[in-house]
């Protein structure tokens, strides 16, 4: 299991994303299994960003393992509650409509990973992640 905690800020989110690919390029996964889950960690780290802290900063704690052939990335914040699982499904078509920018991210990691799941545990928002890792 890898471990990295940074800053809730959007200058700290390419450390996450260098950290992610390091880590997954030792575990000789491919670029074709690493590149969802480095852009689902990037994506998730943007919403907690610009979200989960509206009056001051706080930290991001993510976590990667692998079992089996699956990749898990877990990231915890300690800011405001917040589940994807009940956000909206945005409206592509009106986005495009009217220019409306954000609310694409959890879409995006729900479609590039093949499951996540949510929970509220000790005062953090505990999202996790997985991958199932496909023969290249």
């Amino acid at each position: 299991m890898k471990t990295l905690k940074i800053s809730a800020d959007f200058s700290e989110i390419d450390k996450a994303r260098k950290f992610i690919r390091k880590s997954l390029e030792e575990s000789n996964i491919s670029e074709v299994n690493s590149y969802p889950v480095e852009l689902s960690l990037v994506e998730a780290c943007n919403n907690i960003v610009m979200y989960a802290y509206p009056q001051n900063k706080g930290e991001i704690f993510i976590r990667l393992w692998q079992e089996d052939r699956k990749i898990f990335l877990e990231i915890r914040d300690q800011g405001i509650p917040f589940n994807p699982s009940n956000a909206e499904t945005p409206d592509l078509e009106e986005m495009l409509r009217t220019g409306k920018k954000g609310g694409l991210g959890i879409l995006l990691f729900s479609k590039l990973m093949d499951g996540f799941n949510y929970k509220r545990e000790q005062d953090q928002n505990v999202l996790t992640m997985w991958k199932v890792i496909k023969e290249d």
